[in-house]
């Protein structure tokens, strides 16, 4: 037994551990035999003379083989926890142990239009509605844009959907940029709400989820975001990902070591660039290639737990993923892939599990997806969580008082304790004849419902003026900008 925190209150549950402490090790070595003996590419020369200069082997072109020691010193050097915090300072997301923290995908390239059922591009409207939404459910702790807008020029695109996460929600923001200069313009927007570059670093409001070409190929753009919030003392969530049978051997194991490999020489790098700074690893990090297709599967069972156990066996922050599917609409798929990726993340002790409210393997995403994800988290906050057993709760006195016949209902006790246990927002669970009276009502219904009435009550809490138009002028500059170029 050990114990899950979300969103600090402590579950007591059993953890879910694929792999044994003797098999993280063997993996372990396996990851600082890659790095030595295969070594990987790394498409950024101030992170490859970083490597040099501390030691590494640095072969023709790009090719850099990491000494273990390396390793071994980074891992001593990298915080064993990592802090999000919301718009005002405060430190509502302690990434470390078990605790589990839960927010929606980013930049789906589609959006399932929960009032039509039908598939089109997202617009910028739709990532500040995503935004709304998180900002009223209770579950959702961090903030993603969901989507890619198509109606702004694709150049700036990060940018339009850093204003929307800012004017839209309080809550902690991850974003996702395909360039450093993107990234550098969201954190300086980040800064002028915050305060500044020290407030930022000392609360951090906004971190970086940065996406690596695999474990062995490290692209550029993921190596210089690497080095910028490394510099500034911001948490980094730095993701390799490679694919069984194409970017890796097609045995887990296999694939595994490779990826790791990559998510090692990551770890040293930004020790490399500030020891200390917070380095965030994934839960998860090999996929699979439909061999009869050729396409990428999101949900699939074979690659569960394992990253999550390296993550756990390092003692480092860990960004997992659940509440996604593979199916193309919010259907009896979706509700069954989200709640089991969802349940599996939770139990493995993810820290930031993103991706709800992801379809069609994340290229699209949905809005009631997303308030189905969070009636899931609801329910898994309950199924994990600790029984306090005390003489209040036994209430043994009660059971004698009231006898073999008794009836609890109108008791004082009852009265004070019923809430808390669980309670369904949309799940039905009424009688047939009285779901039939209020309409026969499907699921999908109820999740449009819903999403529809958070939209028309919920106000945010607005940007001071003067901030909404610094942020705004840092967009306008970006563009002016480059339109020069």
């Amino acid at each position: 037994m050990t114990n899950i925190r979300m969103n600090e209150r402590t579950f007591s549950s059993s953890q879910y551990a694929r792999l044994s402490q003797e098999q993280c090790e063997k993996l372990h070595w396996a990851s600082l035999e890659v790095l030595e003996r295969t070594g990987a590419q790394l498409f950024e020369p101030a992170a490859v003379e970083l490597l040099r200069k501390a030691g590494a082997w640095v072969g023709e072109g790009n090719r850099v083989r990491i000494p273990s020691g390396m390793v071994e010193k980074a891992l001593t050097t990298a915080p064993k926890r990592a802090v999000l915090c919301n718009r005002f300072g405060e430190r509502v997301v302690q990434i470390e142990g078990g605790k589990c923290f839960y927010g929606p995908g980013s930049d789906a390239l589609n959006i399932v239009d929960h009032r039509t059922n039908q598939r089109r591009p997202p617009v910028v409207k739709d990532v500040e509605e995503g935004t709304l939404l998180c900002d009223v459910l209770p579950n959702i702790d961090f903030i993603m844009s969901m989507f890619l807008p198509a109606d702004v020029d694709q150049r700036f695109y990060e940018l339009y959907q850093m204003e929307a996460m800012l004017n839209y929600s309080t809550k902690p923001i991850i974003i996702v940029t395909h360039d450093l200069p993107a990234l550098q313009a969201c954190v300086e927007m980040a800064e002028a709400v915050v305060g500044g570059a020290d407030a930022l670093r000392q609360n951090p409001y906004v971190t970086c989820y940065i996406n690596v070409t695999t474990g062995l190929v490290h692209n550029q753009e993921a190596l210089q975001k690497l080095i910028f919030l490394a510099g500034k003392g911001l948490p980094a969530i730095y993701i390799p990902v490679c694919y069984g049978g194409l970017s890796a051997p097609v045995t887990l194991a296999g694939t595994f070591a490779a990826t790791n490999a990559g998510v090692l020489a990551g770890l040293v790098i930004s020790q490399l660039v500030r020891e200390g700074t917070p380095y965030i690893v994934p839960g998860w990090g090999a996929r699979t290639i439909n061999m009869r297709t050729m396409a990428a599967a999101y949900f699939t069972p074979d690659d569960k737990g394992i990253m999550a156990a390296m993550a756990h066996y390092y003692g480092l922050p860990m960004f997992g993923y659940g509440g996604f599917s593979d199916a193309k609409t919010v259907d009896q798929q979706a509700s069954a892939e989200a709640a089991l990726s969802l349940a599996f993340a939770t139990i493995e002790g993810a820290n930031l599990i993103h991706d709800m409210g992801y379809l069609e393997a994340g290229r699209s995403g949905s809005h009631a997806m997303l308030v189905l994800c969070d009636e899931i988290i609801g329910w898994l906050a309950h199924a994990v969580r600790g029984v306090e057993i005390d003489d209040e709760t036994l209430a043994l006195d009660l059971i004698d008082r009231k006898g073999p016949n008794g009836n609890f209902l109108d008791d004082s006790h009852t009265v004070k304790h019923f809430r808390e246990r669980w309670l369904p927002g949309i799940l039905d669970q009424a009688p047939f004849d009285i779901w039939q009276a209020e309409g026969s009502k499907t699921l999908g219904e109820l999740l449009a419902e819903c999403v529809e009435k958070i939209l028309a009550k919920h106000k945010p809490t607005p940007l001071p003026d003067d901030i909404k138009a610094r942020v705004h002028a840092i967009l306008e500059r970006e563009i002016q900008g480059r339109q020069v170029q």
